[in-house]
């Protein structure tokens, strides 16, 4: 099967679709900052930098042996930004497009297949968007199924839920299931990495860099109980006005990860302690971009290019991998199974 992945970011879809035994022959993104991360790692996978809007369907067929489709899987894992909780009304108008661009080009070569990524809240905020991609589905002759998948229930060390859709129009598609036991941890990713202190790197481990810290967040992080602590046990002085008040926001924020967990959702400030629970379990610093990667399940040969900020944002954004690789075998069983 041959497979080709629009917003493609850094490649965490295409590595794993690739680690599932699928060919797939381009990645499709708008950000030019990504194309050194995804051709490094993807050898041999083209990587077309453009905006979907202006994209052409010809493109596609043209890889393409034959003009049969039925062994072709598009996966569109359009920004999430528009759809997410944390950005309602904040959001260009025009992002919440690119998933009904998306659904133009899929009726204009109708794989076999399709695969859609994205946050639960595809289906709530601007939900008309999702509608009017599955009633194009229904008219152009696909089945579909879709649901809420946590990553961490696919090998992959992060409490990561996120809403997957499979369509095919040559048979009846389902989700992959999972397992319950056996779930990665945060020791399991990033026990091994070399110490950093904030603002520090390792040579010899790519991309394991730690942004530096100022002298007070440092003093927060180290009133930070290990394994898993949080701001509560912050004396007086350490606290942030804004936390002062009835109003105590998110404990999640400046807190420690803990070791024997998966971790919390990464997003594109995974290395920011004031954004999240990023805090390394106990060393006194943010984690790593690579140990972000690693909890990504990205393998630690994956190497990561451009300003740290930027790798941030790509292993932020991404498909984690293992996720990735179970939905590519899965779509593999179905495609061996009866035809319509």
């Amino acid at each position: 099967m041959k497979a080709w992945d629009f917003f493609c970011g850094a490649g965490g879809a295409t590595r794993g679709f690739l680690d599932a035994g699928i060919d797939v022959v381009g990645g499709i993104d708008f950000d030019s900052r990504c194309r050194d991360t995804f051709t490094h790692n993807n050898p041999g996978v083209e990587f077309h930098n453009t905006d979907i809007r202006d994209f052409s369907a010809e493109i596609v067929n043209s890889k393409f042996a034959s003009n049969c489709s039925e062994d072709v899987i598009l996966i569109g894992c359009a920004p999430c930004q528009p759809f997410s909780i944390q950005n309602r009304g904040s959001v260009d108008k025009h992002d919440d497009t690119l998933l009904c661009h998306f659904g133009n080009i899929v009726e204009s070569i109708l794989p076999g297949y399709v695969v859609i990524e994205n946050v639960p809240g595809i289906t709530i905020y601007r939900s008309y968007v999702f509608e009017k991609f599955l009633e194009m589905l229904k008219i152009v002759g696909y089945k579909y199924c879709y649901g809420v998948l946590n990553a961490k229930h696919f090998g992959v060390p992060q409490n990561r839920r996120r809403l997957i859709l499979i369509a095919s129009r040559i048979t009846q598609p389902s989700l992959p299931t999972g397992v319950v036991d056996d779930i990665a941890t945060v020791r399991d990713a990033i026990y091994n990495f070399p110490p950093l202190a904030a603002g520090e790197s390792n040579s010899d481990v790519p991309n394991h860099v730690s942004p530096s810290l100022s002298d007070l967040n440092l003093l927060r992080l180290q009133a930070t109980p290990h394994d898993g602590g949080d701001r509560t046990s912050w004396p007086d002085q350490l606290w942030l006005k804004c936390h002062k008040t009835e109003y105590t926001g998110h404990s999640d924020v400046y807190g420690r990860m803990f070791w024997d967990r998966p971790s919390p959702t990464l997003t594109r400030r995974c290395t920011s302690i004031s954004n999240g629970r990023y805090g390394h379990p106990d060393q006194d610093r943010a984690i790593s971009l690579r140990e972000a990667a690693s909890l990504q399940s990205f393998d630690n040969e994956y190497v990561f290019f451009g300003s740290n900020t930027h790798i941030a944002l790509q292993i932020g954004n991404a498909v984690p991998v293992k996720l990735a690789e179970e939905i590519g075998r899965h779509i593999l069983k179905l495609y061996k199974s009866p035809k319509f």
